[in-house]
């Protein structure tokens, strides 16, 4: 056996497990405290989901489909502390909403930077699945910037595909990084599907957050696309004079929808708008917000025949 072959053999397997198994027991031990399980009362009937503590005075996010119907709401953290919660807005179209408990928590979960995951990281999954409380799963981000339809029939952009095994009542629930920090909110999974699961990207559920907090809904600018987060070659970013390494492509478009309309097309790349970087689907949704409805945007895109263009699109209400 040669050096090179000594030296890479020199960590025991035993060794690089336990290592692993330290960073996802470092993670949930960060995290766990505050995960909530939730039971819901809806037309007589109960229900249970997952949400996590994002301020110590009791904010909570979990799913919309968790808590769309319900006539009651009540959290149970980890160490024991139930309270009645109340709804304080729900946003179909990402799926998230917000509730608040009568009680201080003192607990919270930091919200990481989710632009800046990378595929084939760690993501551990906390949740409620079929009623085993505070469950563990881990696996790694199998993709990112997908879009998938939401229970509205709408689609939901900027999501986060993973294979941490999800199960019903696992919704609402934390998909968190390495670093101990909430990178999505478990959404959904794929019936049949082995390792395929999904998470509402955590900037996307930021600002529908701030949203929430600010008007009791999210005020959303309607465009007319699905849109994925790709990756943006040097020489393009060079000729479009932007500083990104990713941006926004352009999957399908609403017939007739507004950017229809203004000559986008499948297969553009969105590099900015009124001259703001658009680096992945979280920038697009943010920049759409309710300010832009009926007011004219420029779009700075590089379509399919690789000349850069310019387009102005107009957001309407979303039907």
């Amino acid at each position: 056996m040669g050096h090179f072959d000594r030296e890479f053999h020199t960590a025991p397997d035993g060794e690089l497990l336990d290592a692993y198994s330290q960073t996802i027991s470092r993670a949930v031990e960060l995290i766990g405290p505050s995960v909530a399980q939730i039971t819901v009362g809806a037309n007589g009937r109960g229900g249970q989901g997952s949400g996590f503590v994002i301020s110590p005075d009791g904010l909570i996010v979990t799913n919309n489909h968790v808590v769309a119907d319900a006539k009651s709401v009540r959290v149970r953290m980890q160490d024991g502390v139930a309270s009645e919660a109340r709804v304080l807005g729900r946003d179909p179209d990402t799926d998230i909403a917000l509730i608040r408990t009568d009680t201080s928590l003192g607990v919270a979960a930091p919200l990481g930077n989710s632009k800046n995951l990378k595929r084939g990281q760690i993501a551990v999954a906390i949740g409620n699945p079929l009623g085993f409380e505070w469950t563990v799963t881990a696996g790694v981000v199998s993709a990112l910037g997908r879009s998938m339809r939401a229970q509205n029939g709408r689609l939901i952009d900027d999501v986060i595909q993973t294979d941490a095994s999800l199960n019903p009542g696992n919704s609402g629930g934390p998909l968190i990084s390495s670093a101990g920090e909430v990178i999505g909110v478990n959404t959904a999974v794929i019936r049949g599907a082995q390792g395929i699961a999904f998470a509402v990207a955590s900037n996307t559920a930021n600002y529908v957050i701030s949203e929430i907090l600010r008007f009791g809904q999210v005020r959303r600018a309607y465009i007319g696309v699905a849109a994925d987060t790709v990756a943006l070659p040097r020489h393009i970013a060079v000729r479009a004079g932007v500083l990104a390494q990713t941006s926004v492509r352009i999957r399908r478009l609403e017939p007739d929808g507004p950017a229809a309309r203004a000559g986008l097309q499948e297969g553009d790349l969105v590099l900015s708008i009124d001259g703001q970087p658009v680096e992945g689907v979280d920038d697009l949704i943010r920049l759409m917000n309710g300010d832009r409805i009926n007011k004219p945007a420029e779009f700075l895109v590089l379509p399919v025949g690789n000349v850069i263009a310019r387009r102005v699109v107009t957001p309407s209400v979303r039907p």
